[in-house]
């Protein structure tokens, strides 16, 4: 996460244009909807307006558009053909799910487009065009809108567009699923990055940083599994799971008192109630849950469970860890991992010292 400091470096070298920040930095400007490098020539935003992302992946999932001037996909020294073509596809129809077909229809090969992007940029042109599609989708969610009618930003207008990704991703084009019995999406802002909740009126399905790896997968199970579509709206549950998360991360909450609604097997719900049983501050490994639930050699299995896991933080598979003592994976990532497991042991300290004293 970047801090004050940084950004106010960032910002500073964005003024300046530093080209020794080319690659540590892009900024999303919120007045355009679009994201630069640092070295941009355009004319420079208010520093209120400046959102700093340390890859392009970031800025996409926050719905910003690479900027048509400096061209931050493309590398500094250097503007790659195909990168624009491809680029310039995805803009087109930013609804699209690639396949292989789509590539030959525009004369480029698979491997190659994959190959550029990923050296360039550290993610493959199929992520690039994922992180563009749900970016979009999601600023409509944040922005909390029932029906979207409006241009997206200055210089980008496939309104119709936008309605096919917001159809593919939530369920239903806005203007169709009014009138039913929807779950209703808001996007939520935290210490450690935009997360994404879903609910009923009464209880909470789904709660996910927006750049986990796989949500869109999960949001089209979630789908598929209540058979309802998904549209952006406020209800209880999520202002509830809204404070509740800025009391967790000021340090102030050591549990969470939102109702779930868990959609899963009869051993994957056994898994999250184990992992809802490890105290505030602790770990555990995945054996020790396969043990505390009786399976003592379900160890793979208490891992898939875990990583199925769609309520990040209130189910805390954060806190389970490999029997060696290293991290091992997360879903929302290991830096996130190692942030929460030091947060809730400070968080616990903080509150044996109160009651001591």
């Amino acid at each position: 996460m970047t801090t004050t400091a940084e950004k106010q470096q960032y910002y500073q070298a964005l003024i300046d244009k530093k080209s020794e920040y080319e690659g540590v930095f892009y900024v999303g400007v919120k007045t355009t909807g679009v994201f630069c490098r640092p070295t941009c020539p355009a004319r420079k935003p208010k520093f209120e307006n400046c959102e700093f992302f340390e890859t392009a992946e970031q800025a996409l999932l926050a719905s910003f558009r690479p900027c048509q001037r400096c061209r931050p996909l493309s590398h500094p020294n250097k503007v790659s053909s195909l990168v624009t073509k491809l680029v310039d596809a995805v803009e087109a129809h930013p609804e699209k799910r690639w396949k292989d077909p789509d590539f030959k229809a525009l004369g480029v090969d698979v491997s190659t487009a994959r190959r550029q992007f990923k050296k360039r940029f550290g993610m493959t042109f199929v992520q690039y065009a994922r992180a563009r599609r749900m970016g979009l989708a999601m600023k409509q969610i944040r922005a909390g809108r029932t029906v979207i009618d409006t241009q997206l930003s200055s210089g980008y207008e496939s309104d119709s567009g936008f309605r096919d990704a917001f159809s593919r991703i939530m369920g239903a084009a806005p203007s169709k699923i009014e009138g039913k019995n929807p779950l209703k999406a808001a996007w939520l802002d935290t210490r450690l990055g935009p997360m994404i909740a879903i609910a009923d009126d009464k209880e909470l399905y789904l709660l996910e940083f927006v750049d986990r790896r796989g949500l869109e997968r999960e949001i089209e199970r979630l789908r598929q599994k209540t058979q309802s579509a998904i549209f952006p709206e406020r209800c209880a549950p999520i202002d509830l799971i809204e404070s509740e998360l800025e009391d967790y991360f000021q340090g102030k909450l050591p549990s969470f008192k939102t109702p779930l609604h868990l959609i899963g097997s009869s051993f994957q719900q056994q898994v999250w109630q184990a992992l809802q049983k490890i105290p505030l501050g602790e770990t555990c490994s995945y054996l020790d849950i396969a043990r505390a639930i009786g399976k003592p050699s379900g160890v793979h299995a208490v891992a898939r469970a875990n990583g199925a896991n769609t309520l990040a933080l209130i189910i805390p598979c954060h806190r389970v860890i490999n029997n060696n003592g290293e991290l091992g994976g997360y879903g929302g990532g290991i830096n996130r991992k190692q942030w929460l497991i030091q947060h809730e042991k400070t968080m616990t300290n903080q509150r044996l010292y109160t009651q001591r004293t």
